[in-house]
């Protein structure tokens, strides 16, 4: 009889299964390669929304739990996951200036807005108004980190690489069984998934489709995340990732002409130098209309729980939320209501 049972090897899921690790428990993931956000994620963690200069939501409080979470993981998978890459917004007039100058005095925001603004030296990117930096800023290699931990499942033999058959479910009081797999919970961290999912497709989990092109630009050398209409990400010797985009009626993993175009028009009105693509990626962000995420436990059967609706922000959002939730489970400690699925009871219709 395992512990857990968990649906998913994305961030959540794979966050969900280091909680348990720590605690000793026993569990298995089920897990197929349909969902791709977490893979082709930018990667940044960085707590402030650079579009309005506003917190993001809790972002502090999750910051001082991943950077720890991720340190212990490189520590683990003998790999280099967290690359400290400082953030510039580039500004494109004057009053975006003096709206970074009033975020930076504001409490909370201080701590991560310095109030300079940065002369650009860089003769390849075009910053007139300069650059505002934001502090405690890096990128997460979301593509080895979950590379590398699925390697280490399957060595352990703590996965199933299926997928996975929702009517194949069997739920008694006290556990649950899943084909020839026992357990007494299970958490489903599927991502969009979850929207063929029978007993959580209630909630109101929508896609957000997420675009990104590699550039190879030997002549750049920027060091620096430049953050503008999109993101010019700095990836590995002269490469580059831009991005991302966001649709909302595309739910399929497969880059498109049209929003590679649209990336390389945003670059431009900033990139002053020769460049080419090398590569093209897209995934399903599975986000909330509230934009919070989905944690709690089913509102019938007491050994059902997601762990889902991270949208753009997964690096920072996973440990936090994978925490909260084994805390709910083992500890009764409450989710934070913000995020907790109990605020979506009234669309649950019992069945």
């Amino acid at each position: 009889m395992l512990d857990y049972l968990i649906v998913g090897l994305g961030l959540a899921g794979m966050s969900f299964c280091e909680q348990l690790e720590k605690k000793g428990a026993k569990y298995k993931v089920i897990s197929d390669t349909s969902q791709t956000s977490s893979i082709v994620a930018g990667g940044l963690y960085n707590p402030v929304i650079l579009k309005r200069f506003t917190m993001a939501w809790n972002a502090q409080n999750q910051l001082e739990i991943a950077l720890p979470f991720y340190a212990n993981l490189e520590e683990k998978l003998a790999v280099k996951l967290d690359y400290k890459i400082p953030v510039l917004r580039r500004f494109a007039s004057v009053e975006e200036q003096n709206m970074w100058f009033e975020a930076s005095d504001k409490k909370g925001l201080n701590a991560f807005l310095s109030p300079e603004i940065i002369e650009n030296k860089n003769p390849h990117v075009y910053a007139p108004y300069g650059l505002g930096k934001v502090l405690d800023t890096g990128r997460i290699d979301t593509e080895t980190l979950l590379t590398n931990y699925k390697t280490r499942l399957l060595k352990d033999g703590k996965i199933i690489e299926k997928t996975f058959e929702h009517d194949q479910l069997a739920i008694a009081e006290d556990h649950l069984s899943y084909k020839a797999v026992k357990a007494r919970r299970i958490v489903f961290a599927e991502g969009f998934g979850m929207k063929m999912n029978p007993y959580f497709n209630y909630l109101p989990l929508t896609s957000t489709k997420g675009e990104y092109v590699t550039i190879k630009a030997p002549k750049l050398k920027e060091e620096n995340a430049i953050k503008s209409s999109i993101f010019l990400i700095p990836w590995k010797e002269d490469l580059y990732r831009v991005g991302a985009t966001y649709k909302w009626k595309d739910i399929s993993n497969e880059p498109t002409l049209a929003s590679q175009e649209e990336l390389l028009e945003k670059l431009e009105t900033f990139l002053k130098c020769d460049y080419e693509v090398v590569d093209q990626v897209a995934g399903i962000r599975p986000t909330v209309t509230d934009r919070r995420p989905l944690v709690g436990q089913h509102p019938k059967y007491s050994n059902l729980y997601v762990l889902n609706g991270f949208g753009s922000r997964g690096v920072l959002i996973a440990p936090y939320a994978s925490e909260q939730l084994l805390n709910f489970i083992e500890k009764q400690t409450p989710i934070a209501t913000e995020m907790n699925i109990s605020r979506f009871a009234k669309k649950y219709v019992a069945k």
